[in-house]
């Protein structure tokens, strides 16, 4: 029995094929579109940690207000003062990361580095310990890591200003050639007939 089979997911049907053939223009555009936006992200960093930081922050209050209204509407079940509580948090850390928004930033900075690090040594120690097939490459990431939350935090707290804005422009511009790659690869399948 192979194993290999089984890390895959099912192949897709043909007519999504097809009907993702008949749209690859629309996945090219939106591919292009998403890695300009992660260029201007990472360009104007500062602006797009604000604006990251404040989306946290507005799903968190809403996230919030949707567990307090959820509790208060089943307040007759035991979970009812911990549903309470974790609205409540939600609903204080949204309002302080929406007031305070430079602060927020700085803490989300500071975890950032920390788990760039943590993940780094894990890494590194991880592989230099197994050695199963491939272990070079982890421990070549661990140390990459490792040199991320470090350089993070020394360069803390101006790093705060453009991590987050950093990070999720490289995201965006990862996630537009996603779609770039998708759009070619169904250019050439027969569309679906409408």
């Amino acid at each position: 029995m192979s194993t290999e089979s089984s890390f895959r997911g099912p192949p897709p049907l043909p007519e999504d094929l097809r009907f993702l053939s008949g749209h690859w223009l629309l996945f090219l555009i939106l591919g292009i579109a998403v890695i300009v936006v992660g260029t201007l992200a990472i360009i104007f960093s500062f602006v797009a940690t604000l604006a990251t930081v404040a989306m946290f922050g507005m799903l968190l209050l809403l996230g919030g207000v949707m567990h307090l209204v959820n509790a208060i509407t089943g307040r007759g079940w035991r979970g009812f003062v911990v549903h309470l509580l974790v609205s409540v948090l939600y609903i204080v850390v949204g309002m302080l990361m929406l007031n305070h928004p430079l602060q927020a930033a700085a803490g989300i900075t500071l975890m950032l580095a920390a788990a760039f690090i943590a993940s780094g040594i894990l890494r590194i120690v991880f592989s230099v310990l197994e050695r199963f097939q491939g272990w070079p490459l982890v421990l070549i990431n661990g140390f990459i890591s490792l040199f991320l939350g470090i350089y993070i935090w020394r360069q803390f707290p101006e790093s705060a200003f453009w991590v987050i804005g950093l990070f999720v422009g490289i995201d965006l511009i990862f996630s537009g050639w996603a779609w770039i790659v998708l759009a070619l690869a169904v250019r050439q399948l027969p569309a679906a007939k409408a």
